[in-house]
């Protein structure tokens, strides 16, 4: 599975935007949102409607973004925790960020994702659920693309003033 986005910020600019959204909440949310989405997708086509009112914790892991050249590597995990975690979809990806001419970067996601209930969710999967998985990680890769740019423009932020008082 894999999504990419053209970035209208240069390398190492949507490095550090990339960098920001890690560090801060942005990651998580755009993360658990594009989950979210997946699972209540597959709620409404799952077995009698499987996962309808069930509640899902969504666990969303990431490793540190590690440089290697000319790009940057950040790899994560969906997955749904609690008692009903079986019933969704897990997914494993590499996010990367590389130049794309001199002012652009792109942004792409290539992992590999497990649907749930095993040989049911895998038929579901081939009838249904792989065209949701990539659209919701397109929407994912698209979310994320927008908060790296919004980022990697923003002001760094100013040095505490100095409370010497010579």
């Amino acid at each position: 599975m894999s999504a990419e986005a053209v970035l209208d910020a240069g390398f190492d600019a949507a490095r550090a935007g990339l960098a920001r959204a890690v560090s801060g909440e942005r990651l998580a949310a755009a993360s658990a949102d594009a989950y979210g989405a997946w699972s209540n997708h597959l709620a409404r086509v799952g077995p009698g409607g499987a996962g309808r009112g069930m509640s899902r914790l969504v666990e969303v892991r990431f490793r540190e973004l590690v440089t290697k050249g000319n790009s940057a590597v950040l790899s994560v995990r969906w997955e749904a925790v609690g008692s009903s975690g079986g019933l969704f979809p897990v997914l494993d990806a590499d996010i990367t960020l590389a130049p794309y001419g001199s002012a652009a970067s792109l942004l792409s996601l290539s992992g590999a994702y497990r649907p749930p209930l095993g040989a049911l969710g895998a038929a579901l999967d081939r009838v249904l659920l792989h065209r949701v998985a990539e659209a919701t990680i397109q929407g994912f890769v698209n979310q994320l693309g927008e908060a790296v740019v919004e980022l990697a423009t923003e002001p760094k932020p100013a040095a505490a003033p100095s409370s010497d008082l010579r």
